[in-house]
């Protein structure tokens, strides 16, 4: 039964293995699996947007609860498998591509006939592209409803990150949705098992961003200038990373009430949004301090 197979003896049959610069670590446990579909709260109205095929042990899994099932592959190897273990399922699109080449909603979208609007997605995520993938899925119009990806677990701690240990990351993240950390995966449940522990997080998109950004640009800009070198103070760091005076950047600081001696893990989604208002002039009116280049969009790269 699709779902149940053993992945080492089905890989040995088609003469694979697992492609390491792909990231390739194949989840084989059966009851992790079960788990991430459960924590995905799939309905047969639902459209699900898996990436990460693999030789479809999820894939399978989803297609019994979802109501469609757009599964993207990188590895065109793949391909044979897929549509040899899921042949007996008629609610599967198998696309071929980089996901980070490819419209994420637009993907997702074009299956939704006779379905709910929206779409999930569930990944289990080559963790050299986790960053990209989340920011690609965060930054897609129309976002997802919910994403349950499994991701390494030092990254699921970075992603859930309260004020004093915060990172680029999870500010990020947070700023689009609110991210969960639902459970840890030992190696040993995976094919090759991987160095390190894994983690399923869940991010569900906020309805309503938690605070108000009228410059998306210019938000991650500083974001990334604060964080470029996070032992150095608030001010110093920024400075720095957008090439102003320190003395500047810690009087519009100080003016604002934030403390220019803090570091930049310290501060909330909130404080980042008053760093940024500062520093383009605030209700004083004052100079911005910042020009209009850099890209918001690399913001979840670190």
């Amino acid at each position: 039964m699709p779902g149940d197979f053993d992945v080492r003896e089905l890989l040995a049959r088609w003469g694979l293995r697992p492609d390491k610069g792909l990231g390739q670590n194949f989840l084989v446990d059966q009851t992790i699996l079960e788990r991430i579909v459960e924590a995905a709260a799939l309905t047969d109205e639902d459209v699900v947007l898996e990436i990460g095929a693999g030789p479809g042990t999820l894939t399978s899994l989803l297609a019994r609860r979802a109501g469609h099932v757009v599964a993207v592959e990188l590895d065109q190897r793949f391909f044979p498998i897929l549509q040899s273990v899921l042949k007996n399922f008629t609610n599967i699109t198998l696309v071929q591509g980089d996901i980070l080449t490819l419209d994420p909603a637009a993907l997702a979208l074009q299956a939704s006939r006779g379905y709910a609007s929206g779409y999930k997605v569930v990944a289990n995520l080559p963790y050299y592209i986790t960053s990209a993938v989340l920011r690609h899925l965060l930054e897609a119009s129309p976002r997802p409803a919910s994403i349950v990806v499994t991701v390494q677990r030092e990254v699921a701690q970075r992603l859930i990150a309260a004020p004093g240990e915060m990172s680029l990351l999870s500010v990020s993240v947070q700023l689009y949705g609110e991210p969960r950390l639902l459970f840890r995966i030992k190696p040993g449940s995976f094919y090759p098992p991987p160095e390190v522990e894994s983690a399923v997080v869940r991010i569900v998109p906020h309805a309503t961003p938690p605070v108000q950004v009228a410059d998306t640009e210019a938000f991650f800009r500083v974001v990334r200038a604060g964080f470029s070198q996070r032992r150095k103070q608030l001010h110093n760091a920024l400075a720095a990373g957008l090439g102003l005076s320190p003395d500047d950047v810690a009087l519009r600081l100080r003016e604002a009430g934030v403390d220019p001696s803090r570091r930049a893990q310290s501060l909330s989604l909130q404080e980042w949004a008053t760093v940024v208002s500062a520093l383009q002039g605030g209700r004083s009116g004052a100079t911005s301090l910042l020009g209009g280049d850099g890209k918001g969009a690399a913001a979840l790269d670190e």
